[in-house]
């Protein structure tokens, strides 16, 4: 016998009473010290030997656990006429989680006495009960001193008897041994706590014991517990891992399921029902064992039968010459054991776990869609364990493996082999064979490996086939390959499930494939060329539509009878409607000479209607708001506005005529044209010199000659996202005209994200290779709007531009105490003249102390006036003084920041004395900085023309990190500075429209002048010699400005859960602002986000590949929307951005639905209450395919829960996203919102048919099928197909008798195209379960 089965044996341990495991999630162990003194009573006799003996007990339970600890035998001596004494000194060591005060340990006095025949016999003398922790499940209070312990007649079984009573105090039954007591201590001891992973749980250890894995005890004490010490750890690796079983893989398990096929009918008492159990999956459990327990949780992998696997995946698998080829199971990653220990006791274990189902299709060996959620059976069939050779290098190890009932370190039952077994008399229950090597210079984990692993294992689809695709090589493993399949879904309160529903939204994810990953023999880890994790997404969103109409004499006729307001030029005459000129056509020096430099662009919306291609599934919204952002300017929401019809339509050519847009009143009415004002809706924005920044005219003209504007529409009742639609700005250029106005029809266009797991093959995921999305783009609507630019003289405003030095010098300031602030006033013959103003009037504080203790009389309130203001003069003569002087040497800049933008400014500093000095630079804001390195100081010279020099190596680091220059006497040196802000400014950007987009009735049109508030920040720069004496000062006034939003994302996402994206940035010359000729080929692209708490950056796949955004965004609670920027720069300094992208992040409640095509699943959801009454109605964004229970508004009581009934039928197989929002229909605001993610399978198809039908119009055509009854009885049955556009019946609903025969009329609409369709005909019973399907191939020709 070995050591570890030696220490096994000799540990077995009795588990808690089931009832206490199931009970609790467990709590951290405590752990204990446990002091055995000596033994004083009456009873004990001079000369006998005693032993004490001690137990774990659950007295809630009468249940004894653990394992029972023994003392050595020791004599009692007494010395008269004290009484008998046994003195032991043994310490106790033990850590439990049962915190309970029923949880008790019981001591035993146990004497060894002699027999007749000269043998000895023990006998119970007495016992006693330790109470381990309080009523409060706390530990009991360590005591200073030593306790006695009363010790009770009898033996613990005692404890056992049905009469005992908890506490001990109530039983009649027990008697106290008088004037005998155990002397002891009982405290917690905290260093057990680093020795967890070695001690089991309820485990009695005596000090003086050994505890594999601990070093020996220092001094003369040999009490290892009391401050243990570990021993040194080696990391040790097995690879080529195979499993053997005989006589063969195909038998053993053949002859295992007949077995268990056998064992589940017996059980159910039930004739074989068509029904099999097969094998799901094959696991092997590895981890490192000390004898008494697993140091850490066994790892768990996947093994795989070698002939699933392609010729030459795996080395050291028997050839094919050898018995039992292709008869192994593999382990196709390696085994990292860092927890392993030179000690005799320490061994690696193994167990061999199998996975069952059942499933109803013979000889099949995967689930069917409805038993994913079904739990497995788990079996374990052998175990083995090794003991690593000390010294010995790399090796092949060959295991037996063992099975039957034996006590293994799984603690599990493990089957074995009948004796009547086809196995014959081969190796008892097969082999184990590894490679295991300790050097760590061949074993060093790559990034290439850890993507492999998280590809394989955590982000492995749920799906229940055996057959699990090998990646190229054997890739490595750090902590094995993780949770397998099943773990994932017999697990249901596991991290797996969580693994599973994060990565569930998969239809902008997926996995590029695995790289070779090549061993490292150095001890720097080598990274390997990156690769994306997630499948990237375009980032170009909607196309912009250049497409006008050219309107008819009959569609102006419609413009005008429709009422909207015209679009006056600067003499008041109505601006006609012009045809766009081609795009990209235009010329900037035309548009920079032109006269007329204020712009006055006019957004008007008319109307909005059905597109003639869209389908009928969704419901045409009855109110629409749009959101949208021009140029700069802050974001705007609109208000509601009401579709109205009118006879006829505003654009020729469509199924379904446009309705006009006309504003609601705040009451739910109208706002009616006829009375209150032309309908449609209005927006003006004046950009003029006065709204501009020095040389901003240029980049705004070109804003509007390469940009678009990308508008949001959102259906006013529901709050959904409708669609989005885009236009070319560039025909609001006026090429030299005075004003210009155009007609615009645009397609108001949503994608669908529909993944389609079952078309993916492993080919399809390999590295290169794009995973299909099955992204379904559908135009639903058209937009009606007039653009319009109407040009406006400006006279030169000097005093209100910046200026355009780059460079800061000390102004001449007026200079002003705080006795005499007042008002400055330039006369016109040039004097400055001061007006003065009351103290009272200026200082507050000196205001308040007037005021106080004022005594009665006006000659004394004289004097005590005066006598306070002398006083406050002296108190603020020091500050005035430090005032005047600061304001002498204190200069200011005014920087206009926008987002991402760096504003770059050079500071001319002075050195004053006529001595050299060493100026500290002190910045009180991160956001302002020095530019240290000489490169980016030249960089943002040349792009401001600046002619200052340039310096090398000026700049010195404290140790604060706060840089200093060197200055000689009278010198003057140009300070860099850099200020760019990277976060969003609320009073900027969350803005939700500007003032003046009121709601009331009569505010149709809205004009707006420069964009918001502003905030202004102060910086303060302090430039300061030694001692902290400062120069010179800079003040820095920030003044925010709006930004241009180029593109807008919006992602619906579970609540609390991570977003990762990939976003594919378009080739670099079609982005706007870049550069034209960039020398060096396709530059790099750098990106920053405006929220520091988002993970955001991109990184080149290598040359000629394009460059991904990657982002990951912690979601909050629904339903936040989370809003953020992406900046994106072509230059590594980052001065100024390309493209700026806005992000929205919509956080919503995710259920998972499995359903079938054509079936009606039922389900709830619990809605709570808020802190008020609400009335409210749930939208969804597929109505056709999801029912709610109630349809109509309904109250939500405060702070109440309430069920919501809803009922999904789809109508397509696959994966499918709906949107389901609870809006509050008095204040339209959304109260709750869900992501429902549907896992829709297709139905059985029993019957097949196939017609032709002319494409292109025509009558349709009539068709006729039959149904018969299967049943004996009369039965109801409905009719739903998946194309309700194409396929009509005559009868929704059918009874027929039992065994009748059903004719069912078909009316099949035509098709515009030519082509192929399939159409489902779902015949469901009275409960709407599909009882058959029939599918209809028709041929458009």
């Amino acid at each position: 016998m070995g050591e570890w089965d030696r220490v096994f044996r000799q540990h077995l341990p009795l588990p808690p009473h089931p009832q206490r495991g199931r009970a609790r999630p467990p709590p951290r162990s405590a752990a204990f010290r446990c002091a055995l003194k000596y033994l004083h009573g009456a009873a004990l006799s001079q000369g006998a030997e005693y032993q004490l003996r001690l137990s774990l007990f659950d007295a809630t339970y009468h249940h004894f656990f653990g394992r029972t600890w023994r003392s050595s035998w020791r004599a009692a001596s007494a010395a008269p006429p004290r009484s008998a004494r046994a003195t032991f000194n043994e310490v106790v060591y033990f850590h439990t989680s049962l915190n309970h005060p029923g949880i008790a340990a019981v001591v035993e006095v146990v004497k060894r006495a002699g027999k007749g025949d000269g043998s000895s016999q023990h006998l119970s003398c007495g016992f006693g009960i330790m109470p381990l922790f309080h009523g409060g499940s706390e530990v009991t209070d360590p005591a200073t001193e030593d306790r006695a312990l009363k010790l009770y007649h009898g033996t613990p079984r005692a404890l056992l008897h049905p009469r005992f009573q908890d506490p001990v105090e109530k039983n009649k039954y027990m008697t106290v041994m008088e004037k005998s007591h155990l002397q002891y201590g009982l405290k917690s001891h905290q260093p057990l706590e680093a020795i967890f992973h070695l001690l089991p749980e309820n485990l009695l250890i005596s000090g003086l014991q050994t505890v594999p894995g601990l070093l020996p005890a220092r001094g003369d004490t040999g009490d290892c517990l009391q401050k243990p010490r570990l021993m040194k750890t080696v990391t040790c690796y097995l690879e080529r891992l195979f499993i053997q079983l005989y006589p063969s893989l195909e038998e053993f398990e053949e002859e295992l399921l007949d077995l268990l096929n056998s064992d589940r009918l017996l059980q159910a008492n039930s004739a074989p029902d068509g029904e099999e159990v097969v094998v799901r999956e094959r696991r092997l459990h590895v981890g490192v064992h000390n004898g008494l327990r697993f140091v850490q949780a066994p790892q768990v992998a996947v093994l795989v039968p070698v002939a699933e696997l392609s010729p030459g995946r795996c080395q050291g698998v028997p050839s094919s010459g050898a018995r039992g080829a292709g008869q192994a199971l593999v382990l196709r990653s390696r085994i990292q054991l860092s927890e392993m220990v030179p000690h005799p006791a320490f061994r690696v274990c193994f167990q061999l776990e199998y996975v069952f189902c059942s499933t109803g299709r013979a000889g099949g060996k995967a689930l069917s869609g409805s038993a994913r959620s079904e739990a497995a059976d788990m079996r374990s069939v052998r175990w083995a364990v090794w003991s690593p050779v000390p010294g010995t290098g790399d090796t092949d190890v060959i295991l037996p493996l063992r099975g039957g009932a034996r006590r293994g370190p799984c603690q599990a039952l493990v089957y074995q082999t009948p004796p009547s077994s086809r196995q014959g008399k081969h190796v008892e229950s097969g082999t184990v064979q590894f490679h295991v090597s300790t050097d760590s210079e061949e074993h060093l984990v790559t990034a290439a490996e850890i993507l492999c692993k998280d590809r394989d294992e955590l982000k492995k689809p749920p799906t229940p086939s055996l057959k699990v695709p090998a990646p190229r090589r054997v890739p490595v493993s750090p902590r094995g390959p993780g949770l397998s399949v099943s773990q994932l879904v017999a697990s249901p309160q596991s991290t797996g499930q969580t693994l599973q529903q994060e990565g569930g939204i998969t239809h902008l994810e997926a996995d590029l494939g695995s790289p070779d990953a090549e061993h490292c023999a150095s001890d720097q880890l080598q990274a390997l060329p990156f690769t994306p994790l997630q499948l990237p997404m375009a980032a170009v969103g909607l196309q912009a539509c250049s497409s006008h109409v050219s309107v008819s004499r009959a569609a102006l006729a419609r413009l005008h009878a429709a009422g909207f307001p015209d679009i006056l030029d600067l003499n008041q005459e109505p601006v006609e409607i012009s045809e766009p000129v081609e795009l990209g056509s235009f010329n900037l020096r035309l548009e920079e000479a032109d006269p007329l430099q204020g712009n006055e662009i006019v957004l008007q919306f008319l109307a909005f209607g059905r597109d003639a291609q869209d389908s009928v599934e969704g419901l045409w919204p009855r109110t629409v708001f749009l959101t949208f952002q021009f140029y700069r300017f802050p974001p705007v929401t609109t208000p509601r506005l009401q579709l109205v019809s009118m006879d006829g339509g505003l654009a020729t050519g469509l199924a379904v005529p446009a309705q006009l847009l006309v504003r609601v009143n705040e009451d739910g009415t109208l706002t009616m044209w006829c009375l209150a004002g032309p309908p449609g809706l209005q927006l003006k924005y004046m950009v003029d010199p006065a709204f501009l920044r020095p040389g901003e005219q240029s980049w705004f003209l070109r804003y509007l000659a390469e940009h678009s504007l990308q508008v949001d529409v959102w259906d006013g009742d529901s709050l959904l996202h409708f669609g989005s639609a885009a236009i070319k700005l560039e025909p609001l250029l006026r090429q030299g005209q005075t004003s210009v106005r155009t007609y615009h029809e645009l397609e108001v266009a949503t994608a669908e994200y529909e993944p389609d797991g079952t078309v993916l093959g492993r080919e399809a995921l390999r590295h290169g290779a794009l995973r299909p999305l099955g992204v379904r783009v559908a135009v639903r609507g058209r937009l009606h709007l007039c653009l319009a630019n109407i040009g406006h003289p400006c006279e030169e405003t000097p005093g209100q531009l910046p200026s355009h030095s780059c460079i800061v010098t000390a102004a001449d300031s007026t200079v002003t105490t705080p006795g005499g602030r007042g008002y400055s006033l330039n006369t016109p013959g040039g004097r400055r003249t001061v007006w003065a103003r009351r103290l009272v009037d200026v200082d507050n504080e000196l205001e308040a102390a007037l005021r106080s203790r004022r005594p009665e009389g006006w000659p004394k309130q004289r004097a005590w006036d005066l006598q306070v203001i002398d006083s406050y003069r002296d108190h603020i003569k020091g500050e005035s003084i430090y005032q005047m002087l600061s304001q002498a040497i204190t200069a200011t800049r005014t920087v206009h920041a926008v987002l991402g933008t760096a504003e770059f400014f050079e500071f001319a500093l002075k050195n004053p004395y006529s001595v050299q000095h060493t100026v500290t630079i002190e910045v009180d804001h991160p956001e302002l900085s020095v530019i240290l390195d000489p490169r980016e100081w030249r960089h943002f010279k040349e792009l401001t023309k600046s002619v200052t020099p340039v310096e090398e190596d000026m700049f010195h680091l404290r140790e604060d990190l706060k840089p200093q220059v060197y200055l000689r006497p009278s010198e003057t040196v140009h300070i860099p500075f850099k200020y760019q802000t990277f976060s969003a400014d609320p009073a900027v950007v969350a803005a939700q429209g500007p003032a003046g987009l009121g709601t009331g009735a009569n505010e149709n049109t809205h004009s707006f002048g420069k964009s918001g508030a502003k905030q202004t920040k102060l910086i303060q720069v302090s430039f300061q010699v030694s001692r902290g004496k400062p120069i010179a000062l800079l003040r820095v006034k920030v003044e925010p400005q709006p930004h241009v939003v180029d593109q807008t994302f919006r992602f619906y996402h579970p609540e609390l859960t991570f977003l990762k994206k990939t976003i594919r940035l378009p080739p670099w010359h079609t982005l706007p602002g870049t550069p034209v000729g960039m020398p060096g080929g396709q530059p790099e692209m750098f990106v920053r986000c405006s929220d520091p708490d988002i993970i955001c950056e991109t990184k080149s796949l290598g040359p000629g590949e394009p460059q991904d955004i990657f982002l990951k965004v912690a979601g909050g609670p629904s339903p936040q929307i989370k809003k953020f920027f992406v900046a994106i720069y072509t230059d590594a300094w980052l001065a100024a951005p390309v493209q700026i992208w806005q992000f929205y992040l919509h956080s919503l409640q995710r259920l998972d639905v499995a359903c079938t095509a054509g079936q009606l699943t039922r389900l709830s959801l619990l809605l709570r209450g808020t802190a008020a009454p609400r009335r409210v109605r749930a939208f969804t964004s597929h109505p056709q395919e999801l029912e709610v229970d109630p349809s109509g508004a309904f109250l939500l009581p405060a702070n109440g829960i309430q069920d919501l009934y809803i009922g999904v039928r789809p109508r397509r197989a696959g994966s499918k996203f709906i949107y389901l929002n609870l809006v509050d229909v008095e204040s339209h605001q959304l109260v709750s919102s869900w992501l429902l993610c549907l896992s829709c399978r297709q139905p059985l198809i029993s019957k097949a048919f196939e017609i032709s039908l002319p494409a292109g119009g025509g009558k349709g055509c009539n068709k006729r099928i039959t149904y018969t009854n299967p049943y004996p009885s009369p039965r109801l049955y409905f009719l739903c197909t998946n194309r309700p556009d194409l396929l009509q019946f005559k009868e929704d609903s059918f009874e027929v008798a039992g065994g009748e025969v059903y004719t069912i009329g078909l009316r099949f609409a035509p098709s515009q195209t030519v082509g192929e369709e399939e159409i489902l005909i779902h015949i469901n019973d009275h409960e709407d379960k599909n009882e058959e399907t029939f599918c209809v191939k028709v041929l458009y020709q």
